[in-house]
């Protein structure tokens, strides 16, 4: 099993070069074994939300509503990885262990290691400090 990373998903979501070499390496996977974290989704929820507050022109929003709804149907369409009871073991397994990265990242990582799934990121500096994580970097294509 495969867990996108936030970064992936969003560059899933642009139309750049990183993207689709993304999105042809999700289409070469078998069905059902690339996935997405409920803390992906609150972290992207999160700064389209922030992203509307900050614009008080109603005719301003409509392209942050737009992106929001695509972000919406793109979780719809994949398989999503809950914050569960083994999540929330391994999570505190790795607090405990002082690893020195972000809580969301944290959250990440211990998805994909209850879920024994390698981590899609480009995030290495941070989440090669979690132990027993394996990670790849789809936005560089395939390996030779």
């Amino acid at each position: 099993m495969y867990l996108l990373d936030t970064d992936h998903i969003t560059l899933l979501a642009r139309s750049g070069e990183e993207g689709e070499r993304i999105r042809q390496r999700v289409l070469l996977a078998p069905e059902g074994e690339v996935s997405a974290s409920i803390v992906s989704y609150e972290e992207q929820m999160r700064g389209w939300l922030a992203q509307l507050n900050r614009i008080s022109a109603v005719n301003q929003q409509a392209i942050y509503y737009t992106r929001l709804e695509e972000n919406l149907r793109f979780y719809n369409q994949i398989p999503l990885i809950s914050f569960d009871t083994a999540v929330v073991e391994q999570f505190q397994a790795l607090w405990v262990q002082r690893i020195r990265i972000g809580t969301m990242d944290l959250k990440i990582a211990a998805t994909a290691l209850a879920h024994d799934a390698t981590l899609l990121t480009r995030n290495a500096k941070d989440f090669s400090k979690v132990p027993g994580l394996r990670l790849e970097d789809w936005s560089i294509g395939l390996p030779e």
